[in-house]
């Protein structure tokens, strides 16, 4: 590894290795030996700006991810498919027992500006299918709010439609209804870092 983004990532372990490794080597032998127990799962975008780890400020073992584009979850369809994020919701609900499912949009979503303005034209093998799970619902959104708000109005209703698809998944709205499981809507300013949620029906508040 010669290039410059290789010598960013080495530069970067070395780092690691010398400080969080050698500070916390005690919490990641315990995780290597008894296994990780995350308290909540977390469906982000795979946008380089917003990651749930530094936002949250977690520590290894805390947070299952699931990163993807525009932060979206599809409906529940076991239909023998390959569906990375419902095997991962699977894995995260039945298998390590999350208490809580965060869905978490952020401004400036790429993902979510190709569900407007259509995706590029370099992108069209998967990331067009992909948006447009959330395309009619969004330009509805945009038709409905004023041009200045579009891009935020549209983040919130993805976020709005991931937590709507999480409820179509029979254990998961088993577990909501038991009380053993939460939902929550997020989203994150990346310009101002405040984090907002999801209080009522169209209204997100900062924490």
């Amino acid at each position: 590894m010669s290039n410059e983004s290789a010598d960013a990532l080495l530069s970067g372990y070395r780092r690691f290795r010398e400080g969080h490794w050698a500070q916390a080597k005690a919490e990641y032998e315990a995780l290597a030996t008894e296994g990780q127990r995350p308290h909540t799962l977390v469906v982000a975008c795979s946008d380089s700006r917003a990651d749930p780890a530094l936002i949250f400020d977690t520590a290894p073992g805390q947070l299952f991810v699931v990163r993807n584009v525009a932060n979206l979850v599809p409906p529940y369809q076991p239909d023998g498919r390959l569906h990375g994020v419902s095997a991962a919701l699977e894995f995260g609900v039945k298998v390590l027992n999350v208490s809580r499912i965060v869905v978490m949009g952020h401004a400036h979503c790429g993902g979510v500006n190709a569900m407007l303005n259509g995706a590029p034209a370099n992108c069209q093998d998967f990331v067009a299918p992909w948006v447009a799970q959330g395309a009619p619902l969004v330009r509805r959104v945009a038709e409905a709010v004023e041009p200045d708000q579009v891009e935020q109005a549209a983040e919130e209703a993805v976020v709005r439609l991931s937590l709507d698809n999480l409820r179509t998944f029979p254990w998961i709205a088993e577990r909501e209804a038991a009380g053993e499981l939460a939902l929550t809507g997020l989203h994150f300013g990346i310009a101002d870092g405040i984090l907002r949620a999801l209080t009522g029906p169209g209204r997100f508040e900062a924490l």
